[in-house]
């Protein structure tokens, strides 16, 4: 029999049901299978999030154990890590932990690793976090001054600057330059007050409140005037603590030497030699104090005898109670030298002298030297014309710098040939109280000085260096 349109009709609309309904089961198969994916994955991904700030709660409830307990980093258990604390939510209820792995700081440093890893309860989720934190100290300037500075034209510094009087940077500066006024009276000149911290490096800076330009071509990464001060005179107690901390058994003391002072050299095997220093060389007659200057002398070595040989201590602190010349060279070892008589009182305070290199084998942060004296650190009348100090450089009281020694006048020779040397090379950093300077605007000290800014001594300073906080703070900060 012959089918009707009608019949034809109802085969097609049926044949298509059939067709769009299964596509329609495979898309809501298809949506189905995708929402649950999604879900999935959004579950996953929440999940991490919560595991990386759990983690982060590892991090900053360690941060506070620290500042309620500084020296402590075994969690207050007395034990070895890991460290696991349960993570609860607002109601109290547990919904993961953290494991906290502690690495203290090495001898006489204060930079601490901290790694968290952060878990969900009945889940895989898992994040990681590594700070390491440390107390800010000195070494975290490559300059840092208590007085009025001036660095001349020639003169290049690699690392921060900052001093809580003024600056004139006439040289060219790769990082911040700061002071703690916002304006002074340069004594180098006369004249309206200054920005404290200003150039007269043609086209020299405007006169303060004019605002102040950029000026890239001298400091390339800016400056900032009103900064903070540095305290300078809480480094007599830090000079009280590391005379004890030498006088321990894991230390190195000396009392007065009973002559001119102690020279100290430093050697790679981990051992220092010392002498009694007998006299020091004595200038031509017409080699003389023409500035007057406060505790003039050659300070340089005429005279000495042998002491001993000594093992560098175990918490790398040397104590002396004297003047101490230094020179040598260290290969991995973490050493301060410091040269105070206590009770301080200004007739009595020592100096550290340098005259010949200090330097170090290895510039990756294995070698670490700090020179902190009382009064001066001074650079002696016959030190080499090329010089090279690998250290950190710390005058409490006094300087950091050179002596002016006069030139020929006339038929007098004056302090020729030693009034001018040709280049000293700083590897470190310098603290000072009073005006620091190894040149002249005449030309005498060092015609070329070169400071570069040890930046392993921002994350490992010397063995108990002096600090700028008692606060902990994050060096560095990262995922693992």
């Amino acid at each position: 029999m012959k089918k009707t349109n009608y019949q034809r009709s109802r085969g097609v609309m049926l044949l298509n049901v059939v067709v769009f309904g299964m596509i329609a089961t495979g898309l809501v198969i298809a949506l189905t299978s995708w929402f649950a994916v999604t879900w999935k994955g959004l579950r996953y991904v929440a999940e991490d999030e919560q595991a990386f700030h759990i983690a982060e709660a590892g991090i900053e409830y360690y941060r506070w154990h620290l500042a309620h307990a500084p020296n402590d980093f075994k969690d207050g258990t007395n034990n070895p890590g890991p460290y696991v604390h349960p993570f609860k939510d607002a109601e109290g209820n547990v919904i993961g932990s953290f494991s906290l792995e502690i690495t203290p700081p090495a001898t006489g440093s204060t930079l601490v690793t901290i790694t968290s890893t952060g878990t969900v309860e009945g889940s895989s989720a898992e994040a990681a976090l590594r700070v390491e934190l440390a107390k800010p100290s000195f070494a975290k300037y490559a300059f840092v001054a208590n007085d009025e500075m001036r660095f001349g034209e020639g003169t290049e510094v690699f690392g921060p600057i900052h001093s809580n009087d003024g600056i004139r940077f006439d040289g060219l500066a790769h990082n911040l330059i700061s002071s703690a006024r916002e304006s002074y009276d340069d004594p180098d000149h006369s004249g309206p007050n200054e920005w404290a911290v200003h150039t007269h490096v043609s086209p020299v800076d405007p006169n303060y409140p004019t605002t102040l330009p950029d000026r890239f071509d001298v400091f390339e990464a800016g400056r900032q005037v009103a900064a903070p001060a540095v305290d300078f005179a809480g480094l007599t107690a830090d000079l009280a603590a590391l005379k004890a901390l030498a006088q321990t058994a894991e230390g190195r003391y000396f009392g007065s030497s009973g002559n001119a002072g102690y020279h100290v050299v430093l050697g790679t095997n981990d051992k220092f030699t010392l002498y009694r220093v007998r006299s020091q060389q004595s200038p031509h007659s017409s080699c003389t104090n023409v500035l007057g200057q406060d505790d003039w002398n050659t300070w340089s070595i005429r005279q000495q005898t042998l002491i001993g040989t000594y093992n560098f201590p175990a918490n790398g602190v040397i104590f002396l109670e004297d003047h101490v010349w230094v020179s040598g060279q260290i290969n991995t070892a973490r050493l301060t030298i410091a040269a105070a008589r206590f009770p301080d009182s200004p007739s009595t305070r020592r100096n550290i002298i340098i005259t010949n290199d200090i330097t170090y084998t290895n510039n990756d942060g294995q070698d670490v030297l700090a020179l902190i004296a009382q009064k001066d650190v001074n650079i002696g009348m016959y030190s080499d014309t090329s010089l090279q100090i690998d250290a950190a450089l710390v005058a409490q009281n006094g300087r950091v710098g050179r002596h002016y020694y006069r030139g020929p006048q006339g038929s007098q020779p004056g302090c020729s040939p030693y009034h001018t040397r040709s280049e000293i090379e700083l590897y470190g950093m310098i603290g000072t109280n009073v005006r620091y300077g190894f040149a002249y605007t005449d030309g005498n000290g060092y015609t070329n000085r070169e400071i570069t800014y040890d930046a392993n001594l921002l994350y490992g300073p010397p063995p108990s260096f002096p600090l700028t906080s008692d606060q902990y703070e994050i060096l560095t900060w990262q995922e693992l």
